[in-house]
């Protein structure tokens, strides 16, 4: 049986569909509380990090009715339950990434039980500890272990024979009692070693605040008289028996938005508001509670963000200037639509980021709009290192900074090469045998030194030497410092790449502290590397933070996710092609979905209901459920779309490209969820102009030139073929710009060849090399 829901007691304020106006309306209840009990006594806990700075810039403004600084506490919940369990015992270690990819694998490897065959055939592949990783990291955030596992398989209706293991949903079973009891043992060791990990966090202070233990709850309640719950939408139920438990004799205030929740409904369906239990007063709020700021005007894609949100059509009718005074209509009036988002439609991936760079440019220059007043939003936190690179390629500043894998970074790459060296030096020091030696590390060795030679002219084997030590992090920073690496990669690359490589070095010497401290690995090079190639294997983008709003400025390069809490002038959501909104989903790399669907102890939404699904997310197309797993995955993602666009103030842009089928042909396969737009009366997808509008950057205008001579003759050839008029002067005029352009003082030799390579790809020849 599923644990009860929490007893809160309060008001629940929620907003009834994302719309503008979010952070006033959060300002005013901050106000509100913070008049009655005084800006220190109101605790603000949001239940996402992201966005948590706007939040606290935004209270920091709200002027009281006393005229005394609000100066707001403003917290995470996992920050916050992280100082909870501090308080209690102050000894305990959080335990980081890097170091829980080393002890988990060395708790499943030294597993008594048996290894499932199929976990054991699986383990050969490169994802297979990533993945792992991550869905222990759920079932811990969730508390979901083997009796839930067992509750699962004695209540459920799978047949018998699959159930003891016979069937795919039996060896799913089978796996996940194995892995759950693999994540209960590596939990014995970290209590034994003094550490907590992040995703158990809000489990342990549950735990401690509900048992009171040490008079814990009463000293951390004794701080606050006031607690401000935003983002309601978002807290499962373990956010919610923390929120109980801490706000039990504090006056408390939920506020949230319905039809907006995206991280809770992954793992937990229905609507927040069927979710609050008897204790909590609910309240629905229609419209912006708006001060005037920029973000309570009705913004032109509001109806589209609605649409997206609860399914709800424009009802308003908006007459067109054309119209008589009386409202009868003359012969070339209309309606203009409620709703507008424009479009940005391109051939390639590629191309779709130049033409939001462009259009940052354009809007830079007609609006005087600064850079900080964008942001593009990518599907994943794995497409942030690839789009930030090509938009700064075609000259626009970027200010994103995130923690890239391990494997892309350059000084890591570095220090791994130095590690690996140091190794063979130890080896050698111990081996009499030089030949097995190298034989053993050869390959490393040389790549290794390549490496260090091409990033330190001035390398040499006595340099390596010199930076040795007893201690592995000794070493390292010896190195560092001998090397001038920091410096050289602030003299090299730009401000964002250069923090985000000071965070790898500063992750490699934390690996390199840690290694010392624990009995894991041996204190020593053999040790470090070991951990630092598990490490830089397993590791990945999405585990670590991203931080959008650096004191510098720039666009800013998000999941969608993120902007929950943002707002710009111009947001571009990409990749709304049908495989990515709402695309295949999937629950894990390891099993099947098909698996999974009657395991309804896996950490996610497996096997919803069609009504859950209408009950949750009120679709548009509700009476056309279809399939409910897939349905219920898409209108997430739909609604990921909703909150991505309420955060433009200005102007929206859905961005798409098309997509390969595997051969020569390429086919424009838009989301759906464009297709349902332009078929709503009263919302217009209003298409951008690309083909006439100004080039920006050196980067962009190089790979212009060199697209340009293909495309044109491409179009010759293809209004030719069906019978069109080519207009042959259009064609000579463009020819001569690129030959006047060509001719210029300066111009690169390389590129001069690059143009007329296209011109012979264009007319079929077919270049050799001499």
């Amino acid at each position: 049986m599923p644990p009860t829901e929490p007893s809160l007691e309060g008001t629940c304020k929620l907003r009834a569909v994302p719309e503008a106006g979010l952070l006033e309306f959060v300002a005013a209840e901050y106000a509100a509380l913070a008049d009655a009990h005084g800006a220190r006594n109101v605790l603000v806990l949001k239940r996402q990090p992201t966005g948590l700075e706007r939040v606290r810039a935004t209270l920091a403004d709200v002027e009281l009715s006393d005229g005394s600084p609000s100066s707001p506490r403003v917290e995470s919940v996992p920050e916050h339950a992280s100082k909870v369990i501090e308080a209690h015992d102050p000894t305990l270690d959080r335990l980081e990434y890097e170091e829980r990819i080393e002890l988990i694998s060395l708790v499943i490897g030294g597993a008594s039980r048996e290894v499932p065959t199929y976990l054991e055939n699986a383990s050969a592949h490169e994802s297979f500890g990533r993945d792992v990783g991550q869905l222990l990291l759920e079932a811990t955030r969730q508390r979901i272990g083997r009796s839930a596992l067992e509750a699962d398989a004695d209540g459920g209706s799978v047949e018998d024979h699959d159930r003891d293991g016979d069937g795919p949903i039996g060896v799913a079973r089978e796996c996940l009692s194995f892995l759950y009891a693999m994540n209960d043992r590596f939990h014995e060791e970290l209590t034994e070693r003094g550490f907590v990990e992040r995703a158990d966090v809000i489990p342990r202070a549950v735990d401690l605040l509900e048992a009171n233990a040490d008079g814990l709850r009463a000293r951390v309640t004794s701080e606050f008289d006031a607690v401000l719950a935003l983002e309601f939408e978002e807290y499962r139920r373990l956010d919610r028996r923390y929120l109980a438990a801490l706000s039990a004799n504090a006056d408390l205030v939920c506020l949230g938005e319905r039809h907006a929740s995206v991280e809770r409904t992954r793992v937990e369906p229905g609507r927040i508001d069927d979710l609050v239990g008897d204790g909590l007063a609910v309240e629905y709020h229609d419209g912006p509670d708006g001060t005037g700021d920029v973000e309570s005007r009705t913004p032109p894609h509001a109806a589209v963000t609605r649409f997206l949100a609860a399914g709800t059509p424009p009802t308003d009718v908006v007459s067109d200037p054309a119209d008589g005074p009386d409202g009868t209509r003359t012969a070339t009036s209309g309606r203009r639509p409620s709703g507008t988002v424009r479009t940005i439609s391109t051939r390639t991936a590629r191309e779709q980021v130049r033409a939001v760079a462009t259009e940052v440019q354009s809007l830079c220059e007609r609006h005087g709009w600064r850079y900080d007043a964008f942001a593009v939003a990518v599907p994943s936190i794995e497409r942030v290192p690839e789009t930030r690179r090509r938009l700064r390629e075609s000259g626009v500043p970027t200010a994103t900074i995130g923690t890239p894998s391990l494997a892309e970074d350059p000084a890591v790459n570095e220090l791994y090469a130095v590690v690996s060296l140091q190794c063979v030096r130890a080896r050698r020091r111990r081996s009499s045998d030089r030949h097995d030696l190298e034989s053993e590390f050869g390959e490393d060795r040389t790549a290794a030194i390549e490496r260090l030679r091409a990033r330190v002219p001035a390398f040499t084997p006595e340099l390596l030497e010199a930076c040795a030590d007893a201690s592995v992090s000794r070493s390292l920073e010896r190195w560092i410092r001998r090397t001038d690496l920091k410096g050289r990669i602030a003299a090299a690359e730009p401000w964002v790449d250069a923090r985000e490589q000071f965070e790898g070095i500063r992750r490699v010497l934390e690996i390199a502290r840690f290694v010392e401290e624990t009995d894991l690995v041996g204190p020593d090079w053999e040790g470090l590397r070991r951990m630092l190639e598990r490490t830089i294997r397993y590791d990945a983008p999405y585990v670590h933070a991203v931080e959008a709003n650096p004191p510098t400025g720039g666009v800013a390069v998000c999941p969608v996710d993120a902007l929950k809490y943002d707002r710009r002038r111009a947001v571009f959501v990409l990749d709304l092609i049908d495989e990515v909104y709402p695309g295949e989903q999937f629950l894990t790399q390891l099993f099947p979905t098909a698996w999974l669907r009657d395991v309804s102890a896996y950490p996610a939404v497996t096997d919803p209901a069609p009504e859950t699904v209408v009950e949750t997310f009120a679709p548009a197309d509700a009476d056309a459920v279809g399939d409910p797993f897939d349905a219920y995955h898409a209108q997430r993602a739909r609604r990921r779309l909703a909150v991505a666009s309420r955060a433009a103030t200005d102007v929206c842009y859905f961005c798409s490209y098309e997509r390969g089928s595997g051969g020569l042909r390429r086919t424009h396969d838009e989301s759906r969820y464009l297709d349902l737009l332009r078929a709503t009366p009263g919302l217009e997808l209003e298409p951008v102009d690309s083909g006439s509008a100004r080039i920006y950057g050196e980067a962009n205008a190089l790979e212009t030139i060199l697209d340009q001579p293909r495309a044109e003759l491409t179009r010759v050839l293809r209004e030719a073929s069906t019978g069109g008029d080519a207009d042959l002067a259009a064609t000579e005029e463009l020819f001569e710009e690129i030959a006047l352009v060509l001719e210029a003082d300066g111009v690169d030799d390389d590129l001069i060849e690059a143009v007329q390579s296209q011109f012979e790809f264009a007319a079929g020849e077919v270049v050799r090399g001499e």
